[in-house]
């Protein structure tokens, strides 16, 4: 008799990604990070007639990273799908039907519950709340517009890295020896540690993903200095390294692929960006990656700047486009802010811009942002494509919305909460949001920017942890609905 064989063990997973429809199928991937070199099994999916192989993707440190790619056959409405193995776990997925309209969740910051301090209560991801809500709303999609990875948490157990980015001076050499590599472990323990947890893994098991990264995944120190460096900067030598190892690693756990062998979601692989598109039936997904060449005077690269025209033009025949930008493309008082940031000194006005937040439209990257509101203004003009921009909150991360109206165009901004309830008060950045939240702000020439208040009870800016709910209907149109859980308010927005 053959000896039976080894079980992995599984210590991550499944995350499941999104990968897009086609005609009648939802393509989907399963990732799976296994302790030792035990070959899983073949996945079982129903509808799907022949077993799912695994992938090897990599392995770190005796960790084995696999993938399952399967594509399951829609039926005229949602369908509940189980998957997994023969003799071990199973999950379950709703996979929607031909004719379902998209439901969404947009969330941002699932992986900052990080360690807190000594006088603070450790922040607490709303993954029960989401399972939860989901059983009602049976979500087909989980937008995660960046925070997955802890950034400053990750620097903290990553002694070479921090000690280069906490003196500029040794930024000017070249890199050190295994920093990066000391980088990628701290991240991938990290990973391991936060997605684990039973909530978690449920979610992220039941619900395909569309991840992006932001600042927030880099960690404050790496950001800032990456922000800000200058074209052809010294520095870029030795911070590069560090950047590429965050992105390897947000390449694997937050789009489920390695760099030599990327999905065909990835549009913009070909010229190194991770930026992400899909069709919907009627509406679209973008999710942009503003990090790879960004630097303190420019959001994209010559080469991202001549494909976005390609990749926009993918979506001519939707009704709707929900573009995710990580940090906010339109945020209150923007001109204002830039019209004080010419007046002060570079040093004064960057320490503001960092505590304000990650603005895509800083004094230095403005000719770069209003590059890129007119290339989205154009092609919803041409196409009749409506467009909505999707981000993280405000200051502190607060929940709210916005709409930018001139020349014919009406681009609304939605602000998702923070995803983890954290019980610290409000600091200076939000009672300074307060009232610019308040005033109408003018961008560009003839546009008018502003955020309305919420008719339940007439805030502008929505305070706790939470996420927002989109759905859309026959016509097109976006419904978004705020959850706060703790907050009976009904805040809710048709777009």
């Amino acid at each position: 008799m053959a000896p039976r064989r080894a079980e992995p063990s599984i210590l991550l997973g499944p995350i499941l990604y999104f990968r897009g429809e086609q005609r009648d199928r939802w393509w989907l991937s399963a990732l799976f990070v296994l302790d030792g070199d035990v070959e899983p099994d073949d996945l079982r999916v129903d509808g799907v007639t022949l077993p799912v192989p695994p992938r090897h993707l990599m392995v770190w440190r005796r960790r084995q990273v696999w993938r399952f790619d399967f594509a399951v056959p829609r039926g005229m409405r949602d369908t509940d799908v189980t998957y997994g193995f023969p003799d071990g776990p199973r999950w379950n997925v709703i996979v929607p039907g031909r004719h379902s309209f998209p439901r969404l969740a947009i969330l941002y910051g699932s992986g900052m519950s990080g360690d807190a301090g000594p006088d603070a209560a450790a922040p607490t991801a709303l993954w029960p709340d989401l399972i939860s809500r989901h059983a009602a709303d049976r979500y087909h999609l989980l937008v995660q517009a960046g925070g997955q990875i802890d950034g400053d948490a990750v620097m903290s157990a990553s002694a070479q890295a921090r000690g280069l980015l906490t003196d500029a001076s040794r930024r000017l050499g070249p890199a050190l020896p295994g920093v990066a590599e000391e980088l990628m472990t701290a991240g991938f323990d990290r990973m391991l540690r936060v997605w684990s947890g039973a909530a978690a893994a449920s979610a992220l098991a039941s619900i395909p993903s569309v991840m992006m990264w932001d600042g927030a995944d880099l960690g404050r120190l790496l950001a800032g200095a990456w922000n800000s460096r200058e074209e052809g900067d010294a520095t870029s030598r030795s911070l590069r390294p560090l950047l590429m190892a965050v992105r390897r690693q947000v390449q694997l756990f937050q789009t489920g692929s390695v760099a030599d062998s990327p999905p065909d979601c990835l549009w913009g692989s070909a010229c190194g960006t991770l930026a992400q598109g899909f069709v919907l039936g009627e509406a679209g997904l973008l999710a942009l990656d503003l990090w790879t060449d960004r630097n303190s005077r420019r959001l994209l690269s010559e080469r991202d700047w001549s494909l976005l025209s390609d990749w926009l033009d993918h979506f001519a025949a939707c009704r709707h486009l929900i573009l995710v930008s990580g940090g906010p493309l339109l945020s209150p008082a923007a001109a204002l802010l830039d019209r004080l940031g010419s007046a002060i000194p570079a040093r004064m006005r960057n320490r503001l811009e960092g505590r304000l937040g990650d603005r895509l439209s800083s004094a230095g990257r403005h000719a770069d942002w209003e590059r890129m509101l007119r290339t989205l203004g154009d092609f919803s003009r041409r196409s009749g494509c409506r467009i909505t921009i999707a981000s993280r909150g405000l200051a502190d991360g607060a929940g709210a919305r916005g709409v930018l109206r001139g020349g014919g165009l009406e681009m609304w901004q939605l602000y998702a909460p923070t995803f983890t309830a954290a019980g610290r008060p409000a600091g200076w950045r939000s009672r300074l949001a307060e009232p610019l939240a308040i005033r109408p702000d003018h961008p560009l020439p003839a546009h008018r920017f502003e955020m309305p208040p919420f008719a339940e009870n007439g805030r502008r800016l929505l305070r706790g942890a939470g996420w927002i709910a989109c759905s859309f209907d026959a016509k097109g149109q976006l419904h978004a609905r705020w959850c706060l859980p703790g907050d009976g308010g009904r805040y809710t927005q048709a777009i």
